[in-house]
């Protein structure tokens, strides 16, 4: 019996052409790693993006939602929590109240901090 080829949605086609893509990783040294981060901020872009740019690659035009990312340990979790003063596995709070501790970093109030 001869096995009949899925057809892929669309989306998920696209999604199999990013899977082909190379992360490649440049290593040019502090200055110039500086250097490209500061123009993508002033640009409004991605370090990525503004790669892309420099070597006339295309970019991603959709707009992204901006976001910042960290890694966090169960031991973040249980160290946020205590922070906090949360449960450690109140995941979603914790995430809540660290977003509200960069916000208020960012405006410049002044931060509490655990190691006073």
């Amino acid at each position: 019996m001869a096995k009949k080829k899925a057809i892929l949605p669309e989306k998920w086609q696209q999604e199999k052409k990013a899977l082909k893509a190379v992360q490649v990783a440049f290593d040019l040294g502090e200055e110039i790693h500086l250097s490209i981060r500061r123009e993508a901020v002033d640009k409004h872009l991605n370090p990525s993006d503004l790669i892309r740019e420099i070597l006339g690659l295309p970019i991603n035009k959709k707009p992204q939602r901006p976001r910042l990312s960290i890694s966090l340990s169960p031991d973040d979790f249980t160290f946020l929590a205590e922070k906090f003063d949360l449960a450690p596995d109140d995941k979603v709070q914790i995430k809540h109240k660290a977003a509200e501790a960069l916000v208020e970093y960012a405006l410049g109030k002044p931060q509490q901090r655990t190691d006073e």
